[in-house]
């Protein structure tokens, strides 16, 4: 049996704090990083929502909640590791992602493949099983304006051989 599912997330721009995307450190050109309780990953939060929406284990919301001290400045890529081992303990198995950053800057495509390597390795799939894309909004909402950075992503996951699923 396979399940698909899907997730988003996003996060404003701000001075003062890293722009971290699927792992990967960016310059961003305004020199602003993103908002959040924890590193703010936005690539990282849309696809543990993806892997645990296919799952149906809920969210990160409610796996890493915003109001409990000990995620403040989590590293979101070790996040996607644990929702990648309770997804296992579930009885599935991950066979692939696909994500899409959506930023009108800084631009994405240089560092896709380090994303893919980096995401690869938190989930433990191959490098060939992820995709990594970017589009910008054409200067438009708050993401064309600059003032914020999203993410939407894909999981496909397998029941395992043995399950009654």
């Amino acid at each position: 049996m396979f399940r698909i599912g899907t997730g988003f997330d996003l996060h404003r721009l701000a001075p003062g704090r890293p722009l971290i995307l699927a792992g990967v450190r960016l310059e961003h050109p305004d020199g602003l990083g993103l908002l959040g309780h924890s590193d703010a990953d936005a690539a990282a939060h849309a696809l543990s929502d993806a892997l645990l929406g296919a799952a149906a284990l809920g969210d990160i919301g409610q796996l890493f909640p915003d109001s409990d001290p000990q995620w403040e400045g989590a590293d979101s890529m070790a996040l996607l590791a644990d929702v990648a081992r309770r997804v296992r303990a579930a009885g599935w198995e991950p066979e692939n992602v696909d994500l899409t950053i959506l930023a009108q800057a800084p631009k994405i495509s240089p560092h896709a493949p380090l994303m893919r390597r980096r995401i690869a390795d938190a989930i433990g799939i191959p490098v060939e099983a992820v995709s990594v894309k970017a589009k910008t909004m054409e200067g438009l909402g708050p993401i064309g304006e600059r003032r914020a950075i999203a993410a939407q992503a894909s999981a496909l996951i397998r029941g395992a051989k043995d399950s009654s699923r």
